[in-house]
Parts: structure tokens; C-alpha cells; sequence
């Protein structure tokens, strides 16, 4: 029986040629018959007399093929190749250039169906579109054919393969850091760290559950997910100060014993209306890898919102880049959406990402339209990395610090996924003193770019720093809990040549500390033997206060930084966590979620279905239904960590349910083909 549909395919195979033969302007390459009939013969074992027969069948097909590829008139020859060499026989080129072309339609079918990745290069190539399409036709017919082959399904069934999305995060660039540690407040009182106002974090990791998986371990910026959310800060008393400071203090959700302290800083606001004067350059990515619906499209919809908000007075740039970068609109009034929509209407996706040349060309049309005492901004939107032109990711940032010195600021928007890279995205818009954001929805796009304008546009204060002295009389140890890429030495605090976050109008910044006292009996240290002692320094330290805060910041248009300091009380704290406010716990819930899914080794009391229960309880004020979404995802993220079985007090993060071990095989199959890309399980009896 096998035999007999071993004969079969290959006898079809040999009339499908046949007929494909007849067919104007088809042409096939000895390559691709050869490997046409090899792939049939994969259907089953053969004798050797139908293998002689497949064998003659080959040769006479070879001959057929050669006859008419030798009568290809000469003036098809001349034109598939005018640059043969003197001293070579023109008739065996038609030969070598259609065995050539097939080779590229195998190559690129080849990359086609290992990536989704559809960057395009400009290619030139003298041959024959009737010679490429026939090449192309064969290679899509073997392609399938051997997808149909009983041998190559049995080696994709030896292994499962990757889910599509899995293999586009391995892609991705998200880099990894390792959580703060538990610090001894004797050894080491003074913490410090620059603010960060980014929330392309929260957005990613709401992508990755909404996909069904979960980010990979320590990829997850704590503090972008708290910072996503708006809390009702006290906004500031007088316009010389550009934020308020507000501190709480409660006992920590995350480990018995321990407190949880809050810092909070808010900017003053200002409606779009008064925003003054702008200057934008869209800086837009427009390779081949944009080609898809929450890329290219997304980002067009999304500018146009954004251009919607902008009056006469504001001036627009659209520079675009794939291979090579170019203007599109040079400085047309923010009003004009007629010209805007018609720009960004025009917009296709092709060829590779050249973002170096683009960023140069963005930053001299920011300078030619520059606006004094306004808004000068060029914002990049892209999918993913710089893969040609200026790749050096150093000279791009210094190239975007020299620029922030002189007023032309920088914020990235992320969008799509595949070949993403969040940490260039992040360091980019930190360099430009700009704010990333990840696009995800277009909802996401009206948040950042029309809800939230003011504070990613305007920008009120620069190299913002916050500096913590604990008092080792009352605290025993503390926690910061993100902003692990944002830390600074102590020094750097006085030091105004030492780069920060900056804050925009509106904008909320919010610090997490877990500290524990010095008579908590849940402490991560010994007691030091030497140094300070509790009987003999009470007069050194302060009973009243549990830490002082200092805060630095520039003023737009001044080198020179400003001092804020801030006593913080040990009797400005409440006795139970149900007596904190609802943006407390909220933000307490977000905090968890991220330590959670980073696997956090200093959570011990901390569990999804907690998270969840917090976050449930104090939804506060949510007109955008943004915390409502959190706890949908922080649902999802239980499930995907597979903990259905919700245990209180269990701590979710450190369990994993073993995989069932798969039935065990009567009979040991050893498949004959195994596909490159999978690694076979071996089956024991």
C-alpha cells in the first residue's frame, strides 16, 4: 500500500508539471524540479524499480526544461543579463540566472515563513518578472507539498513549537534589572534616585496579558505601572514651587510588621489652551516592519488627534524614515489639518530603519523653526530598533543630549511589537528630557496625546532629584521599591551637572518605601554588636521624625538647582491599611502587581487574589475606567500564573505548578524527518 501512493503522488506530481509546463510564460529551474521530485519521494519508501522510474522521469523532465529554456529568445537572454562577461557563452546564462532567481524565491519564502518580520530592502535586480514568478510559483508549491508530507508532520509532532507571540517577544528588547535590596538604615540612612515620569511599562505589560503570557522575570519598571495612574495630590500652594510634596504612611501590605511610605509629588497644571506656542516635529518610522494594523495606522490616527489640539500659532514638521530619511511637511501652521491629514494619509510602510539619519534631520528642522520662551519638541514613533545608518546608540544620545541643551526636547512613542526595543525607547526620551509612552490602543493614543498634552508637552521642571535620610533611631531598615535604573550616588544630589528626570505640567511622580522600625520583629538584619546603641543615643537622633526629605530641581531656563526639604513624622502614619486613602492602597496594589510578576524575593505576604482585593477596594475616582482595567488584568495575570486555587496569605509569586508528564508510548516511533527549527522529545517505553 505504500508503494502504491508512493507511485501515485509521484505520478501526479509528474502531470502537474506537465501541465504547469503548458502554461505561457512558465519556466522552471533545474534546482527547482530537482527539488520537487525529491520532496514527493518523501511520501513513502520505493522500491528500486519505481526508483529507477522517478529517475528517468527526472531526467526526461531536466531535458523538456532545458529545451525551452534554451529556446528563450535572445533578446529575453540580453535583457536577463547585459553584463555577462566576454569569453562566456550567452546560452548557458538563461540557465544560471533563472537557477539564481529561484534560489532568491527559496531564500525569501524561507524568511518569510521563519519571522513576521516584513522590513523591506530596496533590491535591483536584471531578470525576467516571467522568470521570478515561475521560481516563485515552484517554491510555493514545494513549500506546500512538503507541509503535506506524512514524514515532515511527524517531525512537527515531536515537538510543540512556539506560540507566534512567544517567538515575537524573544525579539524584543526589554532589558533586565535585579530589585532593590533590604538596606540598614545604620549603615547606609540616605537614599537617592531620579524621578521618572514614563508609563511605557504599564502599557507593554498590559500588551503581554492581554496576549495571554506574562512578561519575563525582572523585565517590569515598578514604577512606570504606579506612575500610569492619576492620585489627587495636593496641587501647589504658590507658582515659585512647580510641585507639591505629599507624604503617607500606613502599615505595609506586603509584609507584616513593615510600613509602607508614599511620596508624592504633583505639577501644577496647565490646560492646553495656555500651553503657548509649539514647535513639533514628528519623527515618524515609516520601515517595513510598520506594516501592520497597531503600527503604521495606529500611529497616523494617533497624530491626528494630536494635531487636532494644535492652533494657527503652533508649527508642525513630519520628517519620515525607512532607508533613507526625508521631509514631508516642513513647518505648516498647527491649523492646517487639511495639509497634516493629507501628509500623514500618504505614509506607506517600506524598507529598512535608518533612524539615525531621520533623528538628524528631525533635529534641524526643530532648530530652523525654533520658538523662543515656547514648546520645541521633535517626537519619535516607531516600532523597534535602528538597524542601518547610525546605530551607534551612544552617538544618538550624545547627539540628543547636545540638542536638549539647547531647548529641543524629545519624546518617544512606542508602538507594535516583534523587534521592539523598550530599553532604547526609555534611555532616548531620558537623554531628550522627554517622556516615553507605549501606544497600544487608541484609546492610549487619546490619553497621552490629548487627554494628558499638557504634561507630555510642557515640561516645568528639570533634573528633578529626590534624596531620603532615614532615621536610624526609629527606622531599622527600608526598601525602594522600583526606580532600580534611576538610582544616583548621594553625591549627585548637590552635583547640578548630573542629569535628571524632569516633570511636566500636571504630571504625578510617586515614590514607594517599605521600612521597618527598629522594635519590629520582622527584620531582614542582625542588630549591628558595634555602633549605634539604643540606650546610650537618644539624644543623637530626632524621636519625632522618621525620615527627612530633600528634593532638588531646575527651573525652566536656570542652571542653578532649588532646595526642598520636608520632615516626615512618625505620627503622620495610620494604625491600619483600611484607614489609608484610596490612592494609597491603589497605588500600594499597582506596586504589588509589578513586584509580583517580576518574582520579587521580599514580597512574603503578598498574593494576586490580595492585589486584586486592594485595588478593588479603592477605586476612588476612576472617570476613565483605568483602574477598573488594572484589576481586570491583574484577574488575567493570576490566571496565566496558573494560581486558581487562591490560598490567603499564600504568596502567589513563588508557585509553580508542575507539568503533567505526557503518557508513555507503547511503541517507540523514531520519526525520519525532524524540522530544523524543533527539538525532537524522546518517548521511552
Amino acid at each position: 500500500m505504500t508503494h502504491l501512493k508512493a507511485d501515485s503522488t509521484s505520478h501526479s506530481a509528474v502531470q502537474q508539471l506537465t501541465k504547469m509546463k503548458r502554461v505561457k510564460g512558465f519556466q522552471l529551474s533545474l534546482i527547482s524540479v530537482s527539488l520537487l521530485l525529491a520532496l514527493t519521494a518523501c511520501g513513502g519508501q520505493q522500491s528500486d524499480a519505481e526508483k529507477d522510474s522517478a529517475a528517468a522521469t527526472e531526467h526526461q523532465l531536466q531535458e523538456e526544461v532545458k529545451e525551452q529554456q534554451l529556446a528563450v529568445p535572445k533578446q529575453e537572454i540580453a535583457q536577463a543579463d547585459q553584463n555577462t562577461p566576454e569569453g562566456i557563452n550567452p546560452q548557458s546564462q538563461p540557465i544560471r540566472v533563472q537557477a539564481n532567481d529561484a534560489m532568491i524565491g527559496h531564500r525569501a519564502l524561507a524568511e518569510q515563513v521563519s519571522t513576521d518580520d516584513d522590513k523591506s530592502a530596496d533590491m535591483s535586480i536584471s531578470i525576467s518578472s516571467g522568470i521570478y514568478g515561475a521560481g516563485k510559483q515552484a517554491s510555493e508549491r514545494m513549500i506546500k507539498m512538503k507541509s503535506l508530507s506524512r514524514n515532515h508532520i511527524m517531525g512537527q509532532m515531536s515537538a510543540p513549537g512556539l506560540p507566534p507571540f512567544r517567538e515575537a517577544s524573544n525579539r524584543d528588547n526589554f532589558s533586565r534589572h535585579t530589585a532593590n535590596g533590604i538596606m540598614v538604615a545604620g549603615e547606609i540612612p540616605v537614599s537617592t534616585f531620579s524621578i521618572d515620569t514614563d508609563t511605557g511599562s504599564y502599557t507593554t505589560l498590559r500588551r503581554w496579558i492581554n496576549q495571554g503570557r506574562l512578561p519575563e522575570k525582572g523585565t517590569v519598571r515598578v514604577e512606570e505601572m504606579i506612575n500610569y495612574f492619576n492620585y489627587q495630590y495636593s496641587t501647589p500652594s504658590t507658582v515659585e514651587q512647580p510641585f507639591s510634596v505629599n507624604t503617607e504612611l500606613a502599615p505595609s501590605p506586603y509584609n507584616e510588621h513593615k510600613m509602607l511610605l508614599r511620596i508624592g509629588l504633583k505639577g501644577y497644571e496647565v490646560d492646553k489652551s495656555q500651553l503657548g506656542a509649539s514647535n513639533l516635529v514628528f519623527l515618524l518610522d515609516v520601515s517595513g516592519s510598520m506594516n501592520s494594523q497597531d503600527k503604521l495606522p495606529l500611529l497616523k490616527t494617533s497624530l491626528k488627534m494630536l494635531s487636532q489640539q494644535l492652533s494657527e500659532q503652533d508649527h508642525v514638521s513630519i520628517v519620515v524614515y525607512a532607508g533613507a530619511s526625508g521631509v514631508v511637511l516642513d513647518g505648516v501652521k498647527g491649523n492646517d489639518t487639511q495639509a497634516i491629514n493629507q501628509a500623514l494619509n500618504s505614509l506607506k510602510a517600506g524598507g529598512s530603519t535608518n533612524g539615525g539619519a531621520g533623528i538628524q534631520q528631525a533635529y534641524r528642522l526643530a532648530q530652523k523653526h525654533f520658538i523662543q520662551g515656547g514648546v520645541n519638541r521633535v517626537i519619535l514613533a516607531t516600532d523597534g530598533d535602528f538597524n542601518v545608518g547610525t546605530t551607534d546608540h551612544q552617538a544618538l544620545m550624545d547627539l540628543i543630549a547636545a540638542k536638549r541643551d539647547k531647548g529641543i526636547a524629545l519624546t518617544t512613542l512606542g508602538f507594535g511589537q516583534g523587534n521592539y526595543n523598550d530599553h532604547l525607547m526609555e534611555q532616548l526620551a531620558d537623554k531628550g528630557n522627554g517622556h516615553y509612552a507605549y501606544i497600544d490602543t487608541l484609546n492610549e493614543a487619546r490619553k497621552v496625546l490629548v487627554d494628558e498634552l499638557s504634561s507630555t508637552l510642557l515640561t516645568i521642571a528639570k533634573d528633578v532629584k529626590i534624596q531620603v535620610e532615614f532615621n536610624p533611631a526609629i527606622v531599622a531598615e527600608y526598601r525602594l521599591i522600583g526606580y532600580e535604573n534611576r538610582a544616583l550616588n548621594r553625591e549627585d544630589f548637590n552635583n547640578d551637572k548630573v542629569d535628571a528626570g524632569e516633570i511636566g505640567a500636571g504630571h504625578r511622580v510617586t515614590a514607594l518605601y517599605e521600612i521597618s522600625y527598629v522594635d519590629s520583629p520582622n527584620q531582614a538584619n542582625d542588630k549591628l554588636r558595634y555602633g549605634y546603641d539604643d540606650a546610650t543615643g537618644t539624644e543623637k537622633y530626632s524621636r519625632d521624625e522618621i525620615a527627612f526629605l530633600k528634593l532638588r530641581y531646575k527651573p525652566i531656563g536656570e542652571d542653578s538647582s532649588r532646595l526642598i526639604s520636608y520632615a516626615i513624622r512618625r505620627d503622620s502614619g495610620v494604625k491600619s491599611l483600611a484607614q489609608a486613602s484610596d490612592d494609597y492602597r491603589f497605588s500600594a496594589a499597582v506596586a504589588g502587581l509589578g513586584q509580583l510578576i517580576n518574582q520579587n524575593l521580599y514580597t512574603h505576604d503578598l498574593s494576586y487574589s490580595k492585589v486584586i482585593d486592594l485595588a478593588n477596594s479603592a477605586m476612588g475616582q476612576d472617570a476613565f475606567g483605568y483602574r477598573h482595567e488594572f484589576v481586570q488584568l491583574a484577574k488575567t495575570a493570576r490566571l496565566l500564573a496558573g494560581q486558581e486555587a487562591v490560598v490567603e496569605g499564600e504568596n502567589m509569586s513563588s508557585i509553580i505548578h508542575p507539568i503533567k508528564p505526557m503518557p508513555k508510548s507503547k511503541v517507540e516511533v523514531q520519526p525520519k524527518y525532524i524540522a530544523p527549527h524543533i527539538i525532537p522529545i524522546p518517548l521511552s517505553l
